[in-house]
């Protein structure tokens, strides 16, 4: 399990002052700034397919996430991190400078940016259908969220988010990349149908191309485009996407997902969904991987209680090979 759903970040945050943003900030500004701290704990119960070992079926992840916002020479400047399993490392980080009108401007080491936020954008009441098991194929984001610079501009209600990779996708400490990788880039286009006079439409599109290292290799192009409408409790939504492996040898992957979310109440939601990502073999014959799984999620105040079932057969694009998870997960936000 990720940090709670994806994306989710905890409320209830504990001020405490800071005098600056970092060592380097404070060089160039004395200005006072704010840390919050956020963080939950997840309580797991998860058991696998058969051809696989369960082992102890139980689990806990403490997550932690630090957020720091100040004003530096005019300019609004913030700092993310987040970390994960009882501080076992720096799972992601993020410095932005909020330019105004200009746009905002960061440096990501993982928290996600450009194509790879709409890498699956259908509804699901709590983790999306392929989390926990073989084969997250026809997944769309080629300059991934580490080591990337990311410019985020909105306009008239549409959001654009592009992303920009030099060498490999690394979390990188102060100094220069020793792993091997081509540049990439990517955007997403995000439409707010609310504000566009669509009410309940939210829609988007993206792409992007991966440079591999080995400069004879043909680039890598990631598209992809979603819809989801919501009336009342009900939302339903579908997405298109394509890899486009420049090698020959390897199978382009073309995904089509849909997913259907129902709110009961102001607690309780549940959820279905269901996807299919064509491997295109260039020798062979194509093979589909099929997915499919529901989840179901109460919130009581600071506890949720959420629960997902995930199936695969044909898992990466492999003939006859199938996996399953269900589990069950318990959280504790402060």
């Amino acid at each position: 399990m990720k940090i709670l759903t994806k994306g989710e970040i905890m409320n209830n945050f504990k001020k405490v002052g800071l005098t600056a943003l970092a060592g380097s900030l404070a060089a160039l500004s004395a200005n006072a700034a704010e840390m919050s701290v956020s963080g939950a704990t997840l309580l797991t119960y998860t058991t696998e397919d058969a051809t696989e070992t369960t082992g102890n079926p139980y689990g806990m992840k403490t997550n932690l996430a630090f957020t720091a916002s100040g004003e530096v020479n005019g300019y609004t400047v913030s700092y993310y991190q987040a970390s994960q399993d009882q501080f076992a490392g720096m799972s992601s980080a993020r410095l932005s400078i909020d330019m105004g009108d200009m746009g905002t401007i960061a440096f990501d080491q993982g928290s996600g940016s450009g194509l790879g936020t709409i890498d699956d954008k259908t509804p699901t009441a709590a983790e999306e259908i392929w989390d926990g098991i073989d084969g997250a194929s026809g997944l769309v984001g080629a300059a991934g969220a580490s080591g990337v610079w990311n410019y985020i501009q909105t306009m008239g209600g549409v959001t654009f988010n592009g992303a920009i990779r030099k060498g490999s996708g690394t979390k990188n400490a102060d100094g220069a990349s020793s792993g091997t990788g081509g540049s990439a880039f990517d955007f997403a286009l995000l439409a707010d149908g609310d504000t566009l006079g669509m009410e309940g439409l939210a829609m988007g599109a993206g792409y992007g191309k991966n440079t591999p290292a080995t400069a004879t290799s043909p680039d890598d192009k990631h598209t992809t485009v979603f819809a989801n409408y919501s009336m009342g409790p009900v939302t339903l939504g579908a997405q298109v996407s394509k890899i486009d492996i420049g090698l020959s040898t390897t199978a382009d992957q073309n995904a089509v997902r849909w997913g259907l979310a129902f709110n009961v109440n102001d607690n309780l939601s549940v959820s279905y969904g269901e996807a299919d990502v064509e491997f295109d073999n260039a020798t062979t014959a194509d093979v589909t991987e099929s997915t499919d799984g529901m989840a179901i999620a109460y919130t009581m105040g600071s506890i949720k209680i959420a629960g997902n079932r995930n199936e695969v057969s044909n898992a990466d694009g492999t003939s006859g090979s199938k996996d399953a998870m269900t589990e069950i997960a318990v959280s504790f936000a402060f």
